[in-house]
């Protein structure tokens, strides 16, 4: 697993300077099609933060031409175009994402605009893509709320503007802390990293209005909760069933009901899971609500948004 963070480039020059910082850009077709669409919002609400950051865009080629077609290549600075998706433009991503063939070509994220209609979601490469984010611990973002955000929150511990000043520019507003219900899910595996998170952030997540969780992560959640002096007669988390017998189908409903915000989900990848199918689900309610839902899939993405909202 690389090691790095994921916020730092570990491509270098020839001199030893690190490479400016890119990220890959793809966008379905019902995101990329009107003025107003998800694509023209994002970059719209991002054009400061992805300035002050310095990030170059890869963006594969439907976005690439919509980008154009919009009149976006001079919000966004930099755009380096790949093929079309069905000529291998998300095969090339998944490479970079896990370092690419020549260093100046890694990835330092994905911002992929997802139509869970959008039978492509289900393809390969769309599997790999965010299998290999998970791998290396970089951001993959699937919706314009977790695209949006994830700009702001970058730029905040970068410098910039604070969360708390709910917006990025003229076009986008961010979600208040107090107002974002999240679900914490963690594998067998990663069990011990979610309460570590849990932990190192308890003041940041008790911010928010309401917390649930899935089967023994909410138990063990409880605990800790309760071993901090949180009231023990009130759950820190509200639990539902485990993973396998429906607790991310429950989940979802509630993001569906537009009752859960964000979902901090630290999957493990490198395990077969027979509830493959719910977890799909799960993150397809996440994308049928994504003009204010978002998930972060790793201990890396959800840690810096937190220290961001900190």
């Amino acid at each position: 697993m690389n090691a790095a963070h994921p916020l730092a480039s570990s491509a270098v020059q020839s001199d030893g300077a690190a490479l400016p910082r890119t990220f890959g850009l793809v966008a379905h077709r019902r995101h990329r099609t009107a003025h107003t669409c998800a694509l023209a919002r994002w970059a719209h609400a991002c054009e400061p933060a992805v300035r002050s950051l310095q990030l170059r865009i890869a963006a594969v080629g439907g976005a690439a031409d919509a980008l154009e077609r919009l009149g976006l290549f001079t919000t966004l600075p930099v755009v380096h175009r790949l093929p079309y998706g069905h000529e291998g433009g998300l095969m090339k991503l998944v490479s970079r994402v896990a370092g690419g063939i020549r260093p100046e070509d890694e990835l330092s994220g994905v911002v992929y605009l997802m139509d869970p209609l959008d039978p492509s979601s289900l393809y390969p490469e769309a599997q790999a893509l965010k299998r290999q984010c998970v791998t290396h611990r970089k951001p993959l973002l699937l919706t314009m709320a977790a695209a949006i955000e994830w700009m702001a929150v970058e730029w905040a511990n970068a410098g910039g503007p604070a969360l708390s000043e709910g917006h990025l520019g003229p076009s986008g507003r961010l979600r208040p802390l107090d107002q974002q219900s999240l679900a914490l899910i963690a594998h067998d595996s990663m069990k011990s990293r979610m309460l570590d998170f849990a932990a190192q952030h308890f003041d940041v997540l008790s911010r928010t209005p309401v917390r649930y969780a899935t089967g023994t992560t909410g138990s063990k959640l409880n605990e800790l909760a309760w071993a901090r002096g949180w009231p023990a007669d009130t759950p820190w988390v509200h639990p539902f069933r485990s993973g396998p017998m429906g607790g991310d189908a429950q989940i979802a409903e509630l993001v569906l009901d537009r009752r859960c915000q964000k979902v901090i989900f630290f999957e493990d990848v490198h395990v077969a899971r027979q509830h493959e199918a719910d977890i799909q689900l799960l993150e397809r309610a996440v994308c049928s609500v994504g003009d204010e839902a978002a998930c972060l899939h790793t201990f890396d993405m959800a840690d810096t948004w937190a220290k961001a909202w900190r």
